[in-house]
């Protein structure tokens, strides 16, 4: 009897297949949007989260300051090279500390320039944010002391100076007055997770940024690397303590500094995409909920259209949960094909958007089973008045009916 009545149902679908199609239009944008959202919100929290944890999770920054905005600070001393070296020497956790000043600046080779952020530091720096390198080498002790025009550059330097397929190692580039020797080429790291180019880049020994470019002797931030193994947060009180002594900060007064942990960090964005995927779900939910009444509604349409067939049906010996069960299919039928339809315009836009967004693709067959699940159910739901309203139809009335 079943397979008879979904016989009967696609029977009476595929004789009003526009009719059909615009009825289960809600539903069909209601699981696109509802699997769109969640598979590019899972890819954009898998893209951060692999971006932040290329810093390592064993990370620490110092900032001079209490932030207003990208690159502000209020009135707050920066930081001074004997702070790196207290920082390592007094605290056991921390393993490493690499001092660190920038400034943006146009740089020039080989008849092209390109605006980039040029930064002083050490080979530290290097370990502690997961950078290696595609060839050359890192900085030596004598050029660190002597503050040498050498630097390390990134592959968006290479590309835009010297040419994607052109090792830069020997050449030179010229910026803030004079010229720097490529020492070494940095492998790609690709698009940081706020969108910003991990490749642009410049590295030069912090005595060179320091006096060829600065002409004075701050340190905007420094870099910690902490024991992975170490009290996370009684090291961070540890660290504020010091810095709090060596910025000689009496009881009541605020940190004019910040530290930053990626940890946190990761956490943190985590949390907020989620909240994001969340309520774009909850608000796609509702063309799932329009799709639902949509069916109520040709359904209703449909009793109407089909009362006499519903009274001979009646009236031959037909049962009403038997009609009922008719109408009920139909209804099902109805929303599997919205959910069907849905499924393949979620994977196209998913695809589509992740590309453009540069964020991974990833497939969760949990979250495309429960919407198609959930359409069959909107189907099932609101096509059962419309379904007890033709099981309910007296016969002889319903024979009389034009």
């Amino acid at each position: 009897m079943i397979w008879n009545a979904f016989l009967l149902a696609l029977r009476q679908i595929w004789r009003n297949p526009m009719r059909s199609l615009l009825t289960v239009l809600g539903v069909v944008i209601g699981v696109a949007a509802v699997v769109t959202m969640v598979t590019v919100g899972n890819g954009a929290s898998d893209a951060i989260r692999t971006q932040i944890e290329s810093f390592g999770n064993n990370q620490l920054m110092l900032r001079p300051g209490m932030r207003l905005g990208p690159g502000q600070k209020v009135g707050a001393p920066d930081f001074k090279l004997e702070d790196a070296e207290a920082l390592v020497n007094q605290l056991a956790g921390i393993e490493a500390v690499a001092p660190q000043t920038s400034k943006s600046l146009t740089i020039v080779a080989e008849g092209r320039n390109w605006q980039t952020s040029v930064i002083g530091t050490d080979n530290n720096y290097f370990t502690i944010d997961n950078r290696e390198l595609e060839s050359g080498r890192y900085f030596e002790d004598a050029e660190l002391m002597a503050g040498s025009a050498v630097c390390v550059i990134g592959g968006t330097i290479q590309r835009e100076l010297f040419g994607a397929n052109v090792d830069p190692v020997g050449k030179s580039l010229r910026t803030g007055g004079f010229s720097c020797r490529v020492v070494g080429l940095l492998k790609t790291k690709g698009t940081a997770a706020m969108g910003g180019d991990q490749d642009d880049l410049v590295v030069m020994p912090l005595k060179t940024v320091q006096r060829r470019i600065l002409g004075e002797s701050r340190v905007a931030s420094l870099m910690l690397r902490i024991n992975a193994d170490s009290d996370r947060e009684r090291l961070k009180d540890a660290v504020r303590d010091l810095m709090r002594e060596r910025r000689s900060l009496s009881e009541g007064d605020d940190d004019n500094f910040q530290i930053m942990d990626t940890a946190e960090i990761a956490a943190k964005v985590a949390s907020t995409t989620q909240i994001m995927t969340t309520l774009l779900v909850a608000v796609a939910a509702v063309s799932l909920v329009v799709g639902g009444i949509g069916i109520m509604n040709i359904m209703l349409v449909s009793v109407t259209e089909r009362t006499r067939e519903i009274g001979i049906r009646l009236a031959i010996g037909a049962l009403g949960r038997e009609v009922q069960l008719q109408f009920l299919i139909e209804a099902l039928v109805l929303g599997c094909l919205g959910g069907i339809l849905g499924l393949v315009v979620a994977l196209g836009a998913s695809k589509i958007l992740a590309s453009v967004m540069s964020v991974p693709f990833l497939f969760n067959p949990g979250i495309n089973l429960l919407a198609f699940t959930v359409s069959a159910l909107t189907g099932v739901v609101f096509g059962y008045f419309p379904a007890r309203r033709a099981a309910k139809l007296d016969p002889i009335e319903a024979v009389r009916h034009e």
